[in-house]
């Protein structure tokens, strides 16, 4: 955030800035120039857990849940990505099966059920 030391600190050149609080930390690191790590370098970062969600990296070779709002006006994704499992939407897609974008619930019991990790600890 501007004005803040970890903003300073990094616009002054830092490549790391560690942020911390009673409730939370996070490293940050400034790339300057340099590639974005992969999926696989960023995942070895994380404590041991059973599921890890990713948004992003929609090339990665994974099980996938679209997430579609009209509102975006951009296209489906799934016709081109046969990794796709279903989508969650405010319509339904054309041949997928659809998950209201409103039904939280509904959503986490379709990625628990299709992995089958019911209970585990997630990251």
């Amino acid at each position: 955030m501007p004005g803040k030391d970890s903003w300073r600190h990094r616009q002054a050149g830092a490549y790391e800035v560690l942020i911390s609080s009673p409730y939370r930390w996070a490293v940050l690191h400034e790339l300057r120039g340099a590639p974005e790590p992969s999926l696989e370098a960023h995942l070895a970062r994380l404590s041991p857990c059973d599921l890890v969600l990713v948004e992003g990296f929609k090339r990665a070779d994974l099980p996938k849940l679209e997430v579609w709002r009209r509102a975006n006006a951009k296209p489906w994704l799934h016709p081109a990505d046969g990794r796709i499992l279903a989508v969650a939407a405010d319509e339904a897609p054309p041949g997928l099966r659809h998950i209201d974008l409103d039904d939280v619930a509904a959503i986490g019991r379709f990625i628990l059920d299709t992995l089958n990790i019911e209970g585990r600890k997630t990251c």
